[in-house]
């Protein structure tokens, strides 16, 4: 991950109250109960709000046969203008449970060639109204438009820190939000894109974390694949050249891989191909093609985090980011088997690198101890992929580092663990 998006936000509201670093990367709980973090996250009906140009076709959105709009989108980064036509879903309003500092939408569509799709929100508290936000311009290909976030949104309520929405620090509070998507085609084309699902995760600072939380019993490794990101430095320039900067989309491809999908053989011929020169297929072809798939345009770099969850929805799964109070509450995924990916920030005893700015790795399993098994794609080869870390040491540059994000994924037949009695739900 790139440290323009790791410094933008960490100096959103949550990383400005974080406690700080012990020795050692050690933190001491400095928190009860009532200082829980305060994360929700809610899935929008798409049958509530307003749709203008725009039909529900069972539970998913798609484009109306009348009533689009039509204007010239131009790509900012060297596609040709594309004349279109476009409808909109505009949601509901949806109170929050307590006033949030940072909001990260996450969406589940189908965009066929000469489609794409927006996603925005606004929020609402202290009398007022936001302005819009756009939290991403996205289609799963390439060909029509370049995926992308959209810079310099800021104003006295707030920013966009590439894929997340930030309170600015002297704004009044929010306690609402409503989002929307736009639906887009190639004038003259038929196809449509598809909604099948978008929501939001809400947050606010806590006073602090208790570290280490916990451990619950859990001793569990999934059997997640294992991929090495540094066996791909110097691929694809044009996606940021592998090696350190793809450890999320060669996350994302070690779940996908764990769920038993991802790109076929015949996508994989495609793209990306064979080593340059030979006959030869890439090794670990699915992590560059995940590269690819995910790659922000404007951040120039393969680790938005709604974009990686996104593409996973393309292989028919669920997907979605949120953040985690815990690893007690991490143990919840493993036990239900689902692995999840997690954002670190910081130094971490064992990390190959000593120190990151912004780095995923997959929460693959727990041990007896309750420290963490992760396949962590920061080692030179797949053998050394599966490491364990300290607890309290994982905890800190995770909680304290990103605020516990996390990307869920996994097959609508897998249930979800149940959330955390009397918390707001966070998935």
């Amino acid at each position: 991950m790139r440290v323009s998006r790791q410094v933008a936000v960490f100096v959103g509201a949550i990383a400005l109250v974080m406690v700080s670093l012990l020795a050692g990367g050690t933190a001491i709980a400095k928190s009860d109960a009532s200082d829980a973090p305060n994360v929700s996250f809610t899935r929008a009906s798409l049958g509530a709000g307003v749709r203008d140009g725009v039909a529900l076709s069972g539970t998913s959105l798609v484009l109306a046969g009348s009533g689009l709009a039509t204007a010239i989108y131009t790509d900012p980064f060297g596609h040709p203008p594309i004349t279109y036509e476009s409808g909109t879903w505009t949601g509901a309003w949806t109170d929050t449970p307590f006033a949030y500092d940072e909001l990260i939408a996450s969406w589940n569509a189908v965009t066929p060639a000469n489609t794409w799709v927006k996603i925005e929100m606004e929020g609402q508290g202290s009398g007022r109204v936001t302005k819009r936000y756009v939290l991403g311009i996205w289609a799963s290909g390439d060909l029509d438009i370049h995926r992308t976030s959209v810079p310099a949104q800021g104003d006295g309520d707030g920013f966009v820190a590439i894929d997340t929405f930030v309170r600015s620090k002297k704004a009044l509070p929010l306690d609402a939000y409503r989002l929307r998507v736009t639906l887009y085609r190639r004038a003259g084309s038929s196809a449509t894109p598809t909604l099948r699902g978008v929501a939001a995760m809400v947050s606010a600072a806590p006073k602090g974390y208790a570290i280490p939380s916990a451990h619950t019993g859990v001793v569990r490794t999934l059997p997640v694949p294992e991929y090495s990101q540094e066996t791909h430095i110097g691929h694809f320039p044009q996606y940021d050249n592998g090696g350190e900067a793809w450890c999320s989309p060669t996350s994302t491809a070690m779940v996908l891989a764990f769920w038993r999908t991802g790109p076929d053989a015949a996508a994989l011929a495609a793209f990306p191909g064979n080593d340059p020169g030979t006959s030869t297929p890439h090794a670990d072809g699915q992590v560059d093609h995940a590269a690819r798939y995910v790659y922000d345009w404007n951040y120039n770099g393969a680790g938005n985090w709604p974009f990686n969850t996104a593409h996973a929805t393309t292989y028919g799964l669920d997907g979605f980011v949120t953040r985690l109070r815990s690893l007690a509450e991490a143990e919840r995924f493993i036990r239900a088997g689902i692995p999840l990916i997690a954002s670190i920030n910081g130094k971490l005893p064992g990390f190959f690198f000593g120190s990151t700015n912004g780095h995923l790795l997959v929460i693959s399993g727990f041990d007896a101890n309750g420290d963490v098994i992760s396949n962590d794609p920061a080692v030179m080869t797949n053998d050394e992929v599966q490491k364990t870390y300290a607890r309290a040491d994982f905890e800190s540059v995770w909680l304290e580092g990103s605020g516990g994000i996390v990307y869920v994924i996994r097959p609508f037949t897998v249930p979800l663990p149940e959330n955390v009695p009397g918390l707001p739900n966070n998935w």
